[in-house]
């Protein structure tokens, strides 16, 4: 199942829950049971369900091959408590379901959720307020922004400003005051333009409201950081505890950087882990913190393998805009799940599962999850984890050509290229263009016939190669012809076309008058 159908936009959990839901009522098997000495149509087992189910998430792009029987149980449970299906008895709305041969049918009602719609007053201001924050990109208007609440930061904006005064020192250019309301608001505007290009959406109103990006955040979270990229938090109370930190060095560098000298004991890393896990369970809210939610489901959207840099290059700006305790957290947490996931020398650390797994199922809700309940939660969890631990390296890393954009955006503020309000002309900003996103069908298309250019390109080598000897030029075109026989018969549409290249008989050879054989008499009667 591929989550053609979904498009990005608000309340997407929501319409992947009626997509699952839909093609679960479409595709799953029915068929007669016996139940104590009675036959029971159309219906099904717990057991079968769960089976078929969970192939069907782990070939959702949405969710990936990282689903487990017991989250498909669970959403199974989820399944009974909303009506989608029923007891063999037409009961439902509790979650008593097991893994077993329990009957189960599909009811007469649509179980498919209503997705809210927006007021069409709310929507009409909302694209009132695009529009403006569309022209204040020019005027470079200040909007009203929301205070952060829980983190005040010093900004670290004076190298900026010193570069772009250092850049022109020799140009006698009348020069214009570069505000700190200025960087913010440009860093702002930025990131948005990025945010938006990448994802190939006409408009954010309905995944991020502009309030959400706070340039102080963007700005410490860019030039705060360790010589590995990790943010450096200048309030030690914000960070982790010291003894989370050494936990997690522990585990993340063992056996080498165990301290021997330490007592040790038969499952001391399993403590060790269950004390770091506690910790992470117990934070009041994920590290993506819950009102960047619909952002980040999103784009779990682009999580397909044809449109993976699409997804890195998203992520890296998106986890831009966690508060820096937040990105510090997540950062370290990735270094260490990632590194625990591939050392060999890691004991076991659950009887029936492996430590990636272990890692993800673990770690996913405190990562990602929604302020109100949702029924797609952990499987939407368990899909980024997962990405953010293959890709953590790039997408936690600052991204410099966001550092170059925002300072060629002050050198044309400084400059007088962008005006204030007020001022008549408005000079054009820089342009940045990027990938056009195709569709899977392109992408294919564009495989083979890439893929075929090649290797036509690898028979003209051949061809022209005057190094190789004749002998060792028809064996080499011989292993193409068996290779790749149609490109051959491409290039040599018949035996005459091929000789003209050597100059001589061709060298697949027509067949020879066969000479039927007399056939002897005997001379016995």
């Amino acid at each position: 199942m591929e989550s053609r159908g979904v498009t990005p936009g608000p309340y997407r959990a929501t319409k992947l829950w009626n997509e699952v839901t839909t093609c679960f009522l479409a595709g799953m098997p029915l068929r007669k049971h016996r139940l104590h000495f009675k036959k029971h149509g159309n219906c099904f087992t717990a057991c079968e369900a769960a089976d078929w189910l969970c192939e069907l998430l782990r070939s959702n792009s949405n969710f990936g091959p990282e689903v487990t029987r017991q989250q498909t149980v669970q959403l199974l449970r989820k399944f009974l408590k909303n009506h989608v299906i029923e007891d063999i008895k037409g009961r439902w709305g509790s979650e008593n379901l097991e893994d077993n041969n329990q009957l189960f049918r599909f009811p007469t009602t649509s179980p498919l959720k209503t997705v809210p719609r927006h007021h069409p007053e709310l929507k009409k201001s909302n694209l009132e307020n695009v529009s403006k924050e569309k022209e204040s990109i020019f005027k470079l208007r200040h909007l009203s922004r929301r205070t952060p609440k829980k983190h005040v930061f010093q900004e670290n904006t004076e190298n900026i400003r010193s570069e772009v005064r250092d850049e022109n020192k020799e140009n006698p250019v009348e020069e214009r005051e570069v505000r700190q309301e200025d960087i913010e608001e440009i860093w702002r505007h930025i990131i948005l333009m990025h945010l938006q290009t990448i994802l190939g959406m006409p408009s954010l109103e309905e995944i991020l409201d502009p309030a959400q990006v706070i340039p102080q955040y963007i700005i410490y979270n860019m030039t705060n950081t360790s010589k590995h990229g990790v943010v450096v938090l200048q309030n030690k109370e914000d960070d982790l505890p010291h003894w989370v930190l050494s936990a997690m060095k522990c585990l993340a560098n063992w056996p080498r950087n165990n301290d021997l000298s330490q007592p040790t004991y038969a499952g001391f890393e399993r403590d060790v882990f269950r004390t770091i896990a506690n910790y992470f369970l117990d934070l009041p809210e994920p590290l993506l913190t819950f009102e960047y939610y619909e952002l980040f489901v999103n784009i779990l959207g682009l999580l397909q393998p044809h449109l993976e840099r699409v997804a890195i290059d998203a992520l890296q700006i998106c986890c831009l805009l966690l508060p820096p305790p937040n990105r510090r957290k997540l950062q370290l947490l990735m270094r260490m799940i990632s590194r625990m996931s591939q050392n060999v020398d890691m004991p076991k650390l659950h009887d029936a599962m492996g430590t990636r797994s272990l890692m993800i199922q673990t770690f996913s809700r405190c990562v990602l999850c929604c302020a109100e309940e949702v029924d797609l939660d952990e499987l939407l969890a368990t899909r980024l984890v997962s990405f953010l631990m293959d890709h953590h390296q790039e997408i936690l890393q600052v991204p410099s050509h966001l550092q170059a954009a925002v300072e060629k955006h002050l050198d044309y503020l400084r400059k007088g290229h962008i005006t204030y309000p007020g001022d008549e002309l408005i000079a054009a900003l820089p342009t940045y263009s990027y990938c056009k996103q195709i569709s899977t069908q392109e992408f294919d298309e564009q495989k083979v016939s890439t893929s075929q250019a090649a290797i036509a390109e690898l028979l003209e080598n051949i061809i022209k190669d005057k190094n190789l000897s004749l002998k060792e030029k028809k064996k080499k075109l011989k292993q193409f012809q068996k290779e790749y026989p149609a490109i051959y018969q491409t290039r040599f549409p018949t035996t005459e076309s091929e000789a003209a290249l050597f100059g001589d008989k061709p060298t697949i050879k027509q067949p020879m008058l066969i000479l039927r054989k007399p056939k002897l008499l005997s001379l016995r009667y």
